[in-house]
């Protein structure tokens, strides 16, 4: 229902059928309209999940270059990535930081004698889209002294002998390969 409909029917039934009134509802049921849709755009900006126009500032606030050239997600990733990665660094915190590039599954693991961390990308095949941002993110907020390591996942032989033609045809030569996802 538009908001012109909306606003007719608060109005008592024998203003219905009134031309003029009719045409006053449909001109402010419109202004009524844009004016939610600008507000739930408003709202979006207060998130960064959600942000669009307003992903610039949240850039400028947490010191990130801005590259307007970059895909939105891509650009959200980094600031939730840099606003999640704050505090005392654990295995969690490195993991809640990679989830934020990446949304398939992750694994993270810490081996402190080998001054190590492996992150582990189990649903993403090939590389992920963002991992330049993510090893700019992980190399700013974990220990000096940790060596950070990526294991990324491939598709095997057996798993491409197993897919379908439709499915061969479907997937990119650098997924297959390895070289995208």
């Amino acid at each position: 229902m538009s908001k012109a409909e909306a606003w007719l029917n608060y109005l008592p039934s024998y203003y219905h059928g009134i031309r003029e009134l009719k045409a006053i509802a449909h001109t402010e049921g419109a202004e009524l309209d844009q004016l939610a849709r600008d507000m739930e755009d408003l709202i979006d900006q207060y998130y960064p999940e959600t942000a669009t126009w307003s992903l610039s500032r949240y850039e400028q606030d947490l010191n990130i270059p801005v590259h307007l050239s970059k895909p939105l997600e891509q650009r959200r990733s980094v600031v939730i990535s840099k606003m999640r990665g704050s505090g005392k660094v654990s295995a969690s915190m490195l993991k809640n930081v990679a989830q934020a590039y990446e949304r398939g599954s992750i694994e993270v693991t810490v081996q402190p004698a080998k001054y190590k961390v492996t992150i582990h990308f189990r649903d993403t095949v090939g590389l992920p889209p963002n991992l330049e941002d993510l090893k700019a993110a992980m190399e700013e907020i974990k220990p000096a002294h940790m060596m950070v390591e990526y294991a990324l996942r491939y598709l095997t032989i057996a798993e491409v002998e197993r897919m379908t033609l439709d499915q061969i045809e479907g997937t990119t030569q650098d997924r297959l390969l390895g070289g995208g996802a």
